[in-house]
């Protein structure tokens, strides 16, 4: 089949615009997760609607939850009431994850909880991702998985109604989601969890740490206070009403727009104190030479003439956005401790570097991350690979180069469906300045 054809706007001038995201899609699959579990109805404000956020409610759904569409006052769609699943009614069930890394890795353990067998799969690519160390946890834990030697997308879990729980040791260097998909059901466990990760470091530990605060705020206790290891105390879910914050990583490439242009552009209800990865835009964007500010509640990031290259560790699912910034600054960069996005939605080191030099770029995969020295950009196609976080980068490279055109933009709705709307109209904001030079390309 062949996948449409975006063409990235080209900005004439610096952008100037206030724009809001919509929810975290980390944080509404972790509460959706949680409202499953809990002790009554819960609702979620303003959350994520968009086909990863769908996957989960309709995966809760076949579980035997009640997710609830009910108006509200997110300006991206409606709030979310779920009833939690009843456990005590056996049946089976049938779970599409998608390319969502957060419903192949935290619906099988829920499911180990009931009483009946779960079948999961998912999109062709979703097929390679790394699931060993869920499965092999699962199985640890008691419940059968079909098929002695499943590693990956498809299998099925048989539950027997309880999971006895206890001290479990994992391999989580491939993902932090394998730790976050038992910690988040551990309470509902007969005697908790007391998770530990023996082998390379866990990437990604922010996600982690946001697991451990939302499971505190429904009163479930954690105690994180060992390095590489979790304990989980056994107890109820406290039902919830929670309002989800904004996306900050999806913030990234609006604000990496300023950057790219030279303009401004502000985040308003920008959190305080939250454990969302993409918080490090501010140090991250300051770094590549960008005027940053938080006041108010609203971060405002201004470029400067050019962009600086940088040495950064560890941007985790920031690297698209960050890579294609570097791209386009005015000396080289070295991304490293990333070697994990090899994992991803497709093999992000390998697909950045592959894109950005198709468009004439120098990029270098290395054992952990890239090396990108800064190159003369030229128009072309670019390569999604029905990874959302390609499909921005691609967007981001327009911005600087014009007659890029991005590969099935229609990846972003995994996490925000309304992208190309909004890209547009952030594009649109500037003022057309005579004998502008691009402040990202030097044209």
């Amino acid at each position: 089949m062949e996948l449409s054809h975006w063409r990235a706007p080209y900005a004439t001038s610096p952008v100037d615009a206030t724009v809001q995201v919509p929810g975290s899609k980390s944080l509404t699959n972790r509460f959706l997760i949680l409202a499953a579990l809990a002790d009554g109805p819960s609702r979620l404000r303003a959350p994520l609607i968009s086909r990863d956020s769908l996957l989960m409610v309709n995966a809760l759904r076949a579980l035997g939850a009640d997710c609830e569409e009910v108006a509200g006052d997110g300006a991206f769609g409606p709030d979310l009431l779920v009833t939690p699943v009843d456990f005590s009614k056996p049946h089976d069930a049938s779970i599409d994850c998608g390319l969502a890394g957060t419903v192949m890795r935290f619906v099988p353990p829920l499911a180990a909880l009931r009483r009946g067998t779960t079948s999961f799969d998912g999109d062709p690519h979703a097929r390679k991702r790394p699931m060993g160390a869920v499965i092999e946890a699962l199985r640890g834990l008691g419940a059968r998985i079909d098929g002695d030697g499943a590693q990956s997308l498809p299998f099925s879990v048989t539950g027997t109604g309880e999971v006895p729980g206890g001290r479990l040791v994992v391999d989580a260097s491939a993902s932090s989601q394998f730790v976050s998909a038992l910690l988040l059901v551990g309470a509902r466990f007969t005697t908790g969890l007391h998770l530990e990760h023996v082998g390379p470091p866990v990437p990604s530990l922010d996600h982690i740490a946001m697991t451990v605060k939302v499971l505190r705020e429904v009163g479930v206790e954690v105690d994180d206070s060992v390095p590489n290891q979790w304990r989980v105390s056994p107890g109820a879910i406290t039902a919830f009403d929670v309002r989800i914050e904004q996306d900050l990583s999806n913030a990234g490439p609006f604000l990496a727009a300023a950057l790219v242009t030279g303009g401004t552009v502000r985040i308003p209800n920008w959190p305080v104190g939250t454990t969302q990865v993409g918080d490090q835009w501010r140090q991250i964007l300051a770094t590549l030479g960008a005027k940053v500010s938080l006041t108010d509640s609203t971060l405002t990031v201004t470029g400067a003439a050019s962009i600086k290259g940088a040495t950064f560790a560890d941007t985790s699912e920031l690297a698209p956005t960050v890579a294609a910034l570097c791209a386009l600054a005015d000396s080289p960069s070295v991304l490293t401790g990333i070697a994990h996005l090899r994992g991803h939605e497709t093999d992000r080191l390998k697909a950045l570097a592959t894109e950005i030099n198709r468009l004439g770029g120098d990029v270098t995969e290395t054992a952990d991350g890239l090396a990108i020295t800064p190159a003369p950009l030229h128009d072309g196609l670019f390569r999604t690979y029905d990874d959302h976080r390609m499909a921005t980068a691609g967007a981001i490279l327009g911005l600087a180069v014009p007659g890029v055109e991005v590969e099935n933009i229609e990846t972003t709705a995994k996490t925000m469906p309304q992208f190309p709307e909004l890209w547009a109209d952030l594009a649109a904001t500037g003022h057309p300045v005579s004998a502008q030079t691009h402040p990202a390309s030097g044209r």
